[in-house]
């Protein structure tokens, strides 16, 4: 269906022509504009706040799968840089998570605050071409068969009319870009108050993340690495509006029923009340126009999913919407990235939401339900392994077509393969990378003069004998056990074709 929203007086100021228009400049938004640039594609990214470099974020913590995403596009030291680690979560009190055990480069959670995420990526976003046109304000769009049209209100108070072949909304969970689609955001609140806080502390704490509760109190204290500490907390006894004052000394009570101490803090730069939904967009693509990150999902902030999700949203939808924009691919192509991510989308949801209701737990059954979860969790190592998969983001799969290989649609963990280069040091420029056993034969190759074209060609350093070509987001497209000359050639031809 065509997307509308009304809106606009007068006529259209000089607008612009691009193949993407981005709505949005949070991280979503710059890891999707940066991949696009980086395939070719012209794109231009809107944002509604004037340009600055904040130091006041909600999100703190990047999980290993979105430091693999990174990494494939050789930015992820760069931000390792700017935190620190974490190799233990705990849970509940009485579970504890050893990511350390991730097979993963990143067996760990890196502790860093949402604007270096954002800095990193804007830097690379910029160095690609990156169009940036702040203190821009979407007022309507339109879609037709050829294109989408906006109307965006200008910094100047004018209004400027857009053109785009596709439009991305990446503008948080209040998108305009979702609302002019027609589209609901169905889901219920969570939480209904919490608090966040950035601080300076007089005692430092003994970890990177303390995380505990006692009765109807919990905190949460992670450390910025630069003196200032985030604290998130919540009384169950005094939920009041996103809009009630909020204090320095509301903080420190709570944290001190919460942990024992408040650590002494003191200058707060920043305080803040939220509430926490869990809501999804029924439908990631529309026509013409795509929902990422908090725009089509939004959820609690346990096990810190949040920001990451949005992220392997922008990864998944990128080197699609560049194969189609370069001729490479099918419109249906972009079909996909509702079937794939969706499903990862309601489980966050799920995931991150029981484990919410379990940490609030107050009736005798929730209780019990909670004790039973950590005895698992604690004792089985197959559901302790599900469990960090879920959370790190490393065990989403997407759907395969029938009769495939296991592996298809799986993501496929960095290697150093036979040339001595890693996988997703491969992966990097959009590539797919083709993986076999060295004597395997193979159908005339051209080189890929241009990213998603044709496979880099990479041999396994040891003695696998399946063969896989990895898309650009890292999943496999296609797998198989000894395959002849004829079936590689197949499934290159067809690489687009086969997943979802």
């Amino acid at each position: 269906m065509n997307g509308t929203s009304t809106g606009t007086a007068g006529g259209p100021a000089a607008g612009s022509t691009r193949p993407v228009i981005v709505v949005g400049a949070g991280p979503t938004g710059l890891l999707l504009a940066g991949d696009l640039a980086e395939a070719g594609v012209p794109v231009t990214l809107l944002e509604k706040r004037p340009h600055q470099v904040s130091n006041l974020s909600r999100a703190f913590g990047v999980h290993a799968r979105t430091l693999e995403q990174l990494d494939a596009r050789g930015l992820a030291d760069d931000l390792l840089a700017t935190g620190a680690t974490i190799t233990r979560l705990r849970l509940f009190r009485r579970l504890t998570l050893d990511l350390s055990t991730l097979p993963s480069r990143f067996p760990f959670l890196l502790i860093t605050p949402q604007y270096e995420v954002e800095r990193i990526l804007e830097q690379r976003a910029r160095r690609l071409g990156v169009r940036f046109e702040y203190e821009s304000e979407l007022l309507a769009l339109r879609q037709d068969t050829r294109g989408v049209t906006l109307d965006v209100r200008t910094g100047d108070g004018t209004t400027a009319t857009h053109r785009a072949a596709y439009v991305v909304g990446t503008d948080g969970h209040k998108s305009a870009v979702r609302r002019a689609t027609g589209q609901p955001f169905p889901g219920v609140s969570v939480i209904t108050s919490l608090f966040l806080a950035d601080v300076r502390l007089a005692e430092k704490p003994d970890s990177v993340l303390t995380v505990d509760g006692a009765g109807d109190v919990f905190a949460m204290i992670a450390s910025f690495g630069d003196g200032w500490y985030r604290v998130m907390g919540f009384n169950r006894r005094n939920e009041v509006p996103d809009d009630h004052p909020l204090d320095l000394d509301e903080v420190r009570d709570v944290t001190r029923r919460a942990l024992g101490t408040d650590y002494g803090m003191h200058d707060a730069r920043w305080l803040s009340r939220f509430h926490s939904d869990e809501r999804q967009a029924p439908q990631y693509r529309v026509g013409r126009v795509f929902l990422a990150g908090d725009a089509a999902h939004i959820h609690s902030p346990a096990g810190g999913q949040g920001m990451n999700t949005g992220l392997q949203d922008a990864a998944n939808l990128s080197w699609k919407l560049a194969a189609v924009l370069n001729h490479q691919a099918p419109d249906t192509l972009l079909d996909t990235y509702h079937s794939e991510r969706h499903p990862v989308g309601k489980a966050v949801l799920r995931s991150s939401g029981g484990l919410v209701r379990l940490a609030r737990a107050h009736h005798p059954a929730l209780r019990a339900l909670r004790a039973a979860v950590t005895a698992l969790v604690n004792t089985a190592p197959p559901a302790r392994a599900k469990v960090l998969a879920q959370i790190t983001g490393i065990g989403h799969r997407y759907p395969a077509p029938r009769g495939a290989h296991p592996l298809t649609g799986t993501r496929i963990p960095d290697t150093t393969l036979n040339s001595g280069r890693r996988l997703y040091e491969t992966l990097r420029g959009g590539h797919f990378v083709l993986i076999t056993p060295p004597a395997t034969p193979l159908p005339h190759i051209p080189a890929d003069d241009k990213p998603g074209a044709f496979p880099a060609v990479e041999h396994w350093a040891d003695d696998q004998r399946t063969t896989i070509l990895v898309r650009p987001d890292g999943h496999a497209a296609w797998a198989a056990d000894n395959p002849d000359t004829t079936a590689i050639e197949t499934a290159i031809t067809t690489r687009f074709t086969t997943t979802g």
